[in-house]
């Protein structure tokens, strides 16, 4: 594992629950502001028994960023939010406010 993908688990495992960040505000805390890609390419790979709470790291703009992957996972995030008390409008949006977490 490299110090980057070490440094984004320990960021996204620090957001609180009923909070969500955006992948480049993972990116940034992490050191590398540009790779909020590089982010959600970590996140995807992780087992899916892990205890990273991935579900809580969002697009910029508040949409979940699986709503459309196959499997299931875009329902998934989306009952995970729900359950920590995390709004939803739309297909699948966050609304600006109480919801964001920044450290």
């Amino acid at each position: 594992m490299s110090p980057f993908q070490a440094e984004v688990l320990r960021v996204v495992a620090r957001i609180p629950p009923g909070k969500v960040t955006s992948y480049g505000a993972v990116a940034a805390l992490a050191g590398q502001p540009r790779a909020a890609r590089g982010v959600g390419w970590i996140l995807n790979r992780l087992p899916p028994d892990t205890d990273i709470p991935w579900w809580r790291v969002v697009a910029a703009n508040g949409n979940l960023s699986t709503r459309k992957l196959p499997g299931g996972l875009g329902a998934l995030q989306r009952a995970l939010l729900e359950r920590e008390g995390v709004p939803l409008e739309g297909e699948g949006r966050v609304p600006e406010g109480e919801w964001w977490w920044v450290p």
